[in-house]
């Protein structure tokens, strides 16, 4: 069974930089076939796709985020990363990492193939 498990502060400070990790389990980073993605759910608000990595490292970025996003994989531990420069507390959200096979990204949950419980951040000084 595939798992994925999100890892990470639960709070971060205006301006600092987010760091998360998605753990993958029984489902090898380096399959080719599918893309890696990060989602995030504000308070009250639908969903967003952040962006999406490959097994070649590529990243695929929502415009929206794309000035101070970024994804990398570290194929040692199974996991692929978020980072998340200059946070805001219009950052706060539940951040969550799923794999798709299917593009573009998709935009509701049960589209996804794999999709992690998430991790709650909230952005506040």
């Amino acid at each position: 069974q595939v798992q994925l498990v999100e890892s990470g502060p639960s709070q971060v400070k205006p301006s600092q930089t987010l760091s998360l990790s998605c753990t993958v389990s029984n489902y090898s980073i380096g399959n080719p076939y599918i893309f890696f993605s990060w989602v995030r759910q504000p308070p009250g608000k639908t969903l967003e796709w952040m962006g999406a990595i490959t097994h070649s490292d590529t990243n695929y970025l929502n415009p929206a985020f794309k000035s101070r996003t970024s994804l990398s994989r570290d194929t040692s531990k199974n996991q692929f990363n978020l980072q998340v420069n200059s946070v805001t507390p219009e950052d706060t959200a539940l951040y969550v990492c799923a794999l798709h096979r299917r593009w573009p990204a998709p935009s509701n949950r049960w589209e996804y193939d794999y999709w992690g419980q998430g991790i709650q951040v909230t952005v506040s000084s």
